[in-house]
């Protein structure tokens, strides 16, 4: 969680000019640029600036919510509890564990933005050097 909201914060103070990235489409490293990608990396970066308000308020509801006694049952018996506990931490695994895939693959993408962000600046300040006779 920690990686992926620092790349966040990382891609919002490096790329100043987002409108550099119209156009330009994400390559893999080392590979040729991917030709059924039809996203450039300008709606790439509209996009992940979308989602993290929506993971931060996300883990805010989260963290506000409570159990109350509503929420509780104490009419039901200790074997059925068992196993709806079972059930539960299962399926809390399996979110977490698609959360965490989720979140890897964001701080990657954002990540790869700002470097392809950083390298399209060396070449706008390498072209602007050049003597232009």
């Amino acid at each position: 969680m920690e990686q992926y909201f620092s790349a966040t914060q990382k891609m919002e103070q490096e790329v100043m000019f987002p409108s550099l990235l119209r156009g330009v489409f994400p390559q893999q490293e080392g590979a040729a640029p991917d030709a059924e990608s039809h996203t450039d990396l300008y709606e790439r970066y509209q996009l992940l600036k979308a989602i993290k308000p929506m993971v931060e308020k996300g883990l805010a509801s989260v963290s506000d919510q409570s159990p109350t006694g509503a929420d509780t049952d104490m009419d039901t018996s200790s074997d059925s509890n068992e196993a709806g506990d079972a059930q539960l931490e299962e399926r809390l695994s399996h979110h977490l564990s698609g959360l965490q895939q989720v979140l890897t693959h964001l701080t990657r993408d954002t990540n790869a933005l700002t470097r392809r962000y950083s390298q399209i600046l060396e070449q706008i300040n390498l072209s602007e050097g050049q003597p232009s006779w």
